[in-house]
């Protein structure tokens, strides 16, 4: 894999596990530790293990690396199932002057590159019955995140978000009701139908025979990508699935420094009002925006998720030396 960035020259970094800031993405949960000054007079100060090495790698882009990728562990708490782990490797990747068919293609030679590392011609996902064959030296397959709406839920989800940062859960509600794909509860959100309707009828009809990059998410669920010159109510994001396996998840990246304050600060008023916590903002990372980052696009990709799909198995613990121990 890394032979794959080192033959386009990018620089690999190492950023710091501790951050003042470890994302502020509202559904993830993080874990917090203390830093301890040598001087007893002084007060320890709040840190967090990263969720992303995201805000450093960004930083590192104004600072003028063109192409950097950075191979890191990362942490997010209450996370465990077949497919997540507390703690797991990603690969994160960035190019200046770059937008996300560059990091599309890139997948592509990554992705080829580990199935030819392996010796296999395609990923072999499921079992007996249900099992698929995702051949990625094909062409893959891009698909709008609408258009899949429509295609697999029989859902015009454009229809739902009238306007781009005020989605209707009403209206979402209404068509779910009709299309029967899934349920609605009392008190849903628009973004709990979203990601519902999305991961019972959709995710897992994703890259069965080819793999397929999830395109032009709604903006209300981009926090961090910049908007869709077509339609400001979609945002530059894709994500990546081989097998119903979601495997990484890419921006055309946000370099508005006061929109995407304005962002986090929403963000954060939702993670409130749902959890009752919130996390700090990177302020250092605001200010290099406001600095000046290029146009650039990036990506993470869950590297325990691909050895999965190389090695055939079928949870993530599988292919890791030594899982954190259960409760």
């Amino acid at each position: 894999m890394r032979g794959v960035f080192e033959a386009q020259g990018f620089a690999e970094v190492e950023t710091p596990i501790l951050q003042v800031s470890p994302g502020n993405e509202p559904h993830l949960h993080p874990f917090s530790t203390s830093l301890s000054s040598p001087r007893p007079d002084e007060a320890s100060r709040a840190l967090f293990l990263h969720t992303s090495p995201e805000f450093a790698m960004k930083k590192l882009l104004v600072a003028g690396v063109p192409k950097l990728f950075q191979f890191a562990h990362v942490f997010r708490n209450g996370e465990r199932s077949s497919r997540h782990h507390p703690e797991f490797l990603m690969l994160e990747w960035y190019r200046a002057g770059a937008d996300t068919s560059a990091i599309m293609e890139d997948c592509q030679d990554l992705i080829r590159a580990a199935a030819v590392a392996v010796g296999i011609d395609a990923f072999k996902i499921g079992a007996s019955g249900t099992a698929c064959a995702c051949n990625p030296f094909g062409a893959w397959e891009r698909l709008g995140v609408a258009e899949a709406f429509h295609r697999y839920a029989g859902i015009d989800l454009l229809a739902t978000t009238p306007e781009p940062l005020a989605p209707d859960a009403g209206l979402l509600a209404e068509q779910i009701r009709r299309s029967g794909v899934t349920r609605v509860a009392e008190g849903d959100s628009w973004e709990d139908l979203f990601f519902r309707v999305l991961g019972e009828a959709i995710e897992p009809l994703l890259g069965r025979e080819r793999p397929t990059f999830l395109c032009d998410y709604p903006i209300s669920q981009a926090a961090l990508a910049r908007p869709h010159p077509a339609d400001p109510r979609l945002a530059e994001r894709f994500e990546l699935y081989i097998g119903g396996l979601e495997l990484a998840n890419a921006f055309g990246e946000l370099t508005d420094a006061e929109e995407q304050a304005r962002r986090f600060r929403a963000d954060m008023a939702l993670k409130e009002r749902l959890y009752g916590e919130r996390v700090p903002v990177d302020e250092d990372f605001l200010d290099a925006l406001r600095f000046g980052m290029p146009a650039s696009a990036g990506i993470a990709l869950g590297v325990d998720r691909l050895v999965m799909l190389c090695a055939g198995a079928t949870a993530i613990e599988d292919v890791l030396w030594c899982p954190v121990t259960a409760i």
